[in-house]
């Protein structure tokens, strides 16, 4: 039988899938170190014992008790929670509830987050950009000439890789701007960091605002994929029509449950105490190193800073088994290394490997 007419895999593929360059994760990334300080990741492991043994049984949709402790916790309404694999699922089931696929848009203001182009462009919404202004703030007039066809704008406060807070009469003018055109999505995965950022309290003001928070920073459980939207109940429930029947694992939600007690918040709270010490022994020892040419104010657990020769001193650190996050392609940030808050052991490494770069 001739095979002359017959597509290969590769040429069934959507036309946009073919083309998508996959989000470059820290762990696709790769590396042999034993100093990980890549994702910003909490340094250390934190025990947990699974208290649910009904695995023979498919899981809630939206798990009572994880929802209720997250509610509790954010000071917003159970009805107000939705509860997702990790804060990525968020992003996409935003996409996916308000975007039509080959006609809506959606916008991000670079340098942010990786997951919003992709998660945009895996289901076919077009991408806009309005890059930020020179000190990392949003471009407001620059947002308002695009709005067209935008259906949601994703913004992070603290911005990831930059690590500083989007001003918050910004965040009230866009907010403004987007009023029955827009849903405009927060993305407050490092608000553990500086509590008294959190736009919660807006909601009752603003019906087309979410906010997307993740139990893998400060509450130290990346490996767990567990996050969670809040925004109002109308807008919540249009999440439930297009989220998975199960998105969480008995274990997962087991887990997430225990991690959002009084007991499991007031020690991610010395956690974020014992960050905070580390960040400033960072940044203040970054502050003398020759190869530094700057070191950028911090609302995270992570250090962005500017090297010289950033390219070779990545490298000579990743030899050595130190894997920082290379942000030199990402618009405004040549010469930038990311650098997550680690232990003082780690840290340490870091500045030593550094002062080695000058000799």
């Amino acid at each position: 039988m001739s095979t002359d007419n017959f597509l290969s895999v590769t040429d069934l593929a959507r036309k946009n899938v073919r083309e998508l360059i996959p989000y470059q994760s820290a762990r696709r990334l790769g590396g042999n170190g034993d100093v990980w300080l890549n994702a910003n990741e909490y340094p250390t492991a934190v025990e947990f014992q699974l208290s649910q043994q009904t695995l023979n049984r498919y899981p809630e949709c939206q798990p009572k008790a994880a929802i209720d402790n997250y509610a509790q916790y954010a000071g917003v309404k159970p009805e107000q929670v939705l509860v997702s694999r990790g804060a990525d699922e968020g992003i996409e089931l935003l996409v996916r509830a308000f975007c039509e696929p080959g006609k809506d848009a959606i916008l991000y203001c670079p340098p942010t987050y990786g997951m919003y182009s992709v998660s945009a462009e895996t289901i076919g919404v077009e991408c806009r950009t309005v890059p930020t202004l020179d000190n990392w703030q949003l471009d407001l007039q620059g947002i308002a000439d695009k709005l067209g066809g935008v259906k949601v704008v994703y913004v992070c406060s603290p911005n990831n890789p930059t690590g500083q807070l989007i001003n918050p009469q910004d965040l009230r003018a866009l907010l403004e701007m987007t009023q029955g055109k827009a849903i405009v999505v927060a993305d407050e995965a490092y608000i553990e960091f500086c509590p008294q950022a959190t736009l919660t309290g807006w909601l009752s003001e603003y019906p087309h605002l979410a906010i997307l928070r993740t139990l893998s920073k400060a509450f130290a459980l990346a490996g767990l994929r567990c996050g969670f939207t809040l925004a109002n109940e109308e807008l919540i429930n249009l999440l439930l029509k297009v989220i998975a029947p199960y998105p969480l694992s008995t274990p997962v939600a087991d887990i997430a449950a225990q991690a959002l007690t009084p007991q499991g918040i007031s020690a991610m709270r010395k956690r974020v105490e014992q960050i905070l010490q580390e960040r400033q022994y960072l940044v203040e020892n970054l502050k003398t190193i020759r190869c530094v040419e700057q070191v950028f104010d911090s609302e995270t657990n992570y250090v962005l800073a500017r090297f010289t020769a950033s390219s070779s001193v990545f490298k000579s650190l990743w030899d050595q088994g130190i894997i920082l996050r290379d942000q030199n392609k990402q618009p405004s940030l040549s010469g930038c290394l990311r650098i997550t808050v680690g232990t003082r052991e780690e840290s340490q490494r870091v500045i030593d490997a550094l002062r080695a770069e000058q000799v």
